[in-house]
């Protein structure tokens, strides 16, 4: 499923993948960042660390590894991610994902 226009129409994010590969939108406020994730091909995320992350997988799935050990996300299911946890992603390509960081500044908007 497609999202809407009006989530389409929020601005994206200057992340490490070209838009082909990974389309963002996102919206912003002084205490965090709500972005909508569209993988257009597979990817890969290494592990990092940040402040703590919530998501859902809406398409597709998700393969998050924390303390050594991956966990596979169908569409409806939620993850929650501790600040400070270590962690690595990877999601195939159609995956649609909702991600809240508690970070603001977690990714700057494109200009």
């Amino acid at each position: 499923m497609e999202f809407p226009e009006f989530i389409k129409n929020q601005p994206q994010l200057d992340i490490p993948f070209p838009a082909d590969v990974v389309e963002t939108h996102a919206v912003a406020s002084d205490t965090g960042l709500a972005v909508f994730f569209t993988f257009h091909k597979e990817v890969s995320i290494p592990e990092h660390v940040h402040k703590a992350q919530w998501g859902t997988v809406i398409e597709g799935f998700l393969d998050l590894t924390m303390n050594g050990e991956t966990k596979r996300y169908l569409p409806g299911e939620s993850y929650s991610i501790p600040a400070g946890a270590p962690h690595a992603a990877y999601a195939p390509a159609g995956a649609r994902i909702f991600d809240v960081f508690e970070e603001a500044d977690r990714y700057p908007l494109k200009t």
